[in-house]
């Protein structure tokens, strides 16, 4: 119902697609293309029509870039996709780099010579990155060229139309906060930032700052629309109005004035015609809009999303609706673990596993009465070896049976209308072996870490990944994603600008929500992840401190598989938080299950011996 289970990617069509976008190059005088994973608005949740990458290439991941010459092609993931990306791309065609290491501006400088003239669709590429890549283009004698349309849409021949999402009001007790008082401060910020104006080119930050959630692309509740606010208290929101119940949009006129998103170009040209200075993310905005505003005489204030960190530290009313979704969620997840551990191996796989985790999730939102209005994500549904690709979407081409003596991962989250979850489990199906409980023992010494942390005010995510990775780094072991990304409220599953990870730079303020996700990923044999969601909290004063300190509160509230943990590896502080955690499960989560499923509770949660 909220999964498709299509086979995602055809490797076969990639080198027929490359000829034919080199043939539209070569008649445009190019030499090169790149081709990146995003739309408009530049973020991770993209419509079909928007998946250039994954058309051209095969590779489904949630980030990535493709850079087409005449006589080779680079295809670029992080760490998360290498795997997938040697599986789903056709490697005749490809080569796999690495997005971190070896970015497509350093590769461009190291490997590009004099008279190359690489094409680049300024809608799709953020001002930042832009200034990345024209500093190495110079570099090295290339050209970079903005292309006044992408050249993948004219040879795409069924790319699908722009979505038509339903829009609907999210409710001010889910909210907490009017519109309008959200819109007078997001006004008040772009006023001190110096500017007339600020565009909103974030869906998130539009949802948020209008109190709207959409339906344009999968699993999150966003609207595609572009927003200017101004200092001045007008703001307007550029949307197709096919997408607006006559509530809605009654409601928005007395927000914002609504325009058709053809309409943007001339306004924000007419806004710098007349002196505007023009607020634009430039880790947000596509370079685009930078083009814009300057050819009109405008001048562009580089500042942040003035809604990011509004958007991030979250009120009572969106903490309290989190921790009801986490509730109800960890009910669905124990029905669903307990019905898991009563199966044979014969009659499981990674296709039926996710619907009955779907069936769970529809049941308990039904019973509670707060319907889960989608998954947050395709659910990874990593079974042995599978479990090993950190992004895994099982298709029907690679489901997997359950064996015995094999690891589980299940990543999966959902979305319900007062909160968003995400969480993640490695279980063990029959015996594990004492290499897999060692190192899942490990990456759980890595999430308790976080757990029991208490940091100074103004710590930022950088500066306590290392704790998650310490027990692993101390046996030669690692993981190749961050730590923790930031979650929305009713929103989107990855939301910034917080996060752990050694690249998360923000910091981290009362309010803000994230996961907390170590790893371990043994390649063709198993993986293991585990994962909470956390709150970043006041912490209570400590006797004889002086200075303000914060804390994390587990929001997520399911048991671990206690036939993976090595408790001779735990320190007794550990097993007193895993214990404390355990019982408090039980205490939350008991009352909403009942039979089979409370008796398995009632085991699983139990004291570790």
């Amino acid at each position: 119902m909220y999964q498709s289970f299509d086979s995602a990617s055809d490797p076969s069509l990639g080198a027929g697609r490359v000829t034919t976008l080199r043939e539209r190059l070569s008649a445009e005088g190019l030499t090169g293309f790149l081709v990146p994973r995003a739309d408009e608005h530049q973020g991770e949740y993209v419509a079909p029509g928007s998946e250039r990458l994954r058309w051209l290439t095969g590779f489904t991941g949630s980030a990535g870039m493709a850079l087409v010459l005449m006589d080779r092609a680079v295809l670029f993931v992080d760490g998360r996709y290498t795997l997938q990306a040697r599986q789903q791309a056709d490697p005749a065609v490809f080569t796999i780099e690495s997005l971190i290491e070896n970015p497509p501006a350093k590769w461009l400088e190291a490997n590009l010579g004099k008279g190359a003239r690489i094409g680049f669709d300024p809608w799709l590429h953020t001002i930042a990155e832009v200034r990345t890549l024209k500093r190495a283009a110079d570099k090295a004698g290339v050209e970079l060229v903005a292309t006044h349309r992408n050249p993948v849409d004219a040879i795409w021949p069924d790319r699908p139309q722009p979505p038509l999402g339903r829009v609907e009001i999210q409710p001010n007790a889910l909210a907490g906060e009017l519109a309008k008082a959200k819109l007078a401060r997001l006004a008040a910020t772009v006023a001190d930032a110096g500017a007339s104006h600020a565009v909103l080119t974030d869906p998130s930050s539009i949802a948020w700052a209008f109190n709207l959630r959409g339906s344009d692309v999968p699993h999150t509740p966003l609207m595609l629309a572009f927003g200017i606010i101004g200092a001045d208290g007008t703001h307007r929101l550029f949307v197709d109005k096919r997408k607006l119940p006559m509530q809605t949009e009654a409601y928005l006129t007395q927000l914002a004035e609504l325009q058709p998103p053809s309409a943007l170009e001339n306004v924000l040209g007419e806004l710098s015609k007349t002196g505007g200075r023009i607020a634009l993310d430039p880790l947000l905005a596509a370079e685009k809009l930078r083009m814009l505003v300057e050819q009109a005489k405008g001048t562009v204030v580089e500042a942040a999303d003035p809604a990011r960190l509004p958007r991030a530290t979250k009120n009572e009313a969106e903490i309290a609706g989190s921790r009801a979704a986490h509730r109800r969620d960890g009910a669905a997840l124990a029905r669903f673990l307990a019905w898991l551990d009563d199966q044979s191996t014969e009659t499981l796989d990674e296709i039926t596993a996710v619907r009955q985790l779907e069936a769970e999730r529809s049941r308990i939102g039904q019973e509670t009465q707060m319907p889960l209005r989608d998954i947050s994500f395709d659910t990874i549904s990593g079974a042995g070896p599978n479990g090993a690709i950190i992004h895994y979407r099982v298709t029907t081409a690679t489901n997997r049976r359950f064996a015995e003596g094999e690891l589980f991962l299940l990543d999966s989250g959902a979305q319900y209308q007062d909160g968003t979850t995400d969480v993640t489990r490695t279980i063990a199906i029959g015996r594990p072996t004492e290499e897999m409980r060692e190192r899942f023992t490990l990456v759980l010494k890595g999430m308790i870490a976080l757990s029991m942390l208490r940091f100074p005010a103004g710590t930022r995510g950088c500066d306590i990944d290392i704790l998650a990775r310490l027990a692993l780094w101390q046996r030669g072991l690692d993981y190749a994603h961050g730590t923790g990304h930031g979650v929305g409220s009713f929103l989107a599953v990855h939301e910034g600008p917080q996060r752990i990870a050694k690249t998360g730079t923000e910091k981290l303020l009362a309010g803000m929500m994230l996961s907390n996700e170590p790893g371990y990923y043994k390649e063709g044999a198993y993986g293991i992840r585990c994962e909470n969601l956390i709150l970043v909290t006041p912490a209570a004063p400590v006797e004889g401190g002086d200075i303000p300190m914060h804390a994390f509160e587990t929001l997520t509230l399911v048991p671990f598989d206690r036939r993976l943990i090595k408790a001779d590896l735990l320190s007794p502080a550990e097993r007193e938080w895993l214990d404390a955690y355990h019982a408090r499960v039980l205490a939350e989560i008991g009352p909403m299950v009942d039979g089979a499923t409370l008796k398995w509770l009632e085991k699983a949660t139990g004291p570790l011996a």
